[in-house]
């Protein structure tokens, strides 16, 4: 599966984006998908998930409350509705896919820039 995340940008603390991510070369339905994050000088981090069904969803501790992963109504795309945005939020952010069954995401693509200034 190929992915390919946007939606990144400028913001300011307190503000919002909303990341998109758009799937091809699989069946979308087959896979959970998950956001990810990477921050200057720090090892990538997970961010959310949303299973296959789009039944279930889980958060880090650091973002629940604040952010929330949806399965779009346009095909073979997931979101990431992030509000409420603090300046440790500064990251690259990338989606993922893992295959239903496995432990392994695959997919990652060139993530999107979140810029969050104080």
């Amino acid at each position: 599966v190929q992915l390919q995340a946007s939606g990144g940008g400028l913001v300011q603390a307190g503000g919002s984006l909303r990341l998109s991510c758009a799937a091809s070369g699989g069946t979308f339905s087959n896979y959970l998908m998950g956001w990810f994050r990477q921050a200057p000088g720090k090892e990538r981090e997970f961010v959310a998930h949303i299973t296959a069904t789009g039944g279930s969803t889980s958060y880090a501790d650091s973002v629940k409350g604040r952010f929330t992963i949806s399965r779009g109504s346009v095909k073979n795309t997931v979101f990431m509705q992030m509000n409420d945005l603090k300046p440790e939020d500064t990251a690259v952010y990338y989606c993922a896919a893992r295959l239903i069954g496995r432990s392994r995401y695959e997919g990652w693509g060139q993530g999107t820039l979140v810029t969050v200034s104080s």
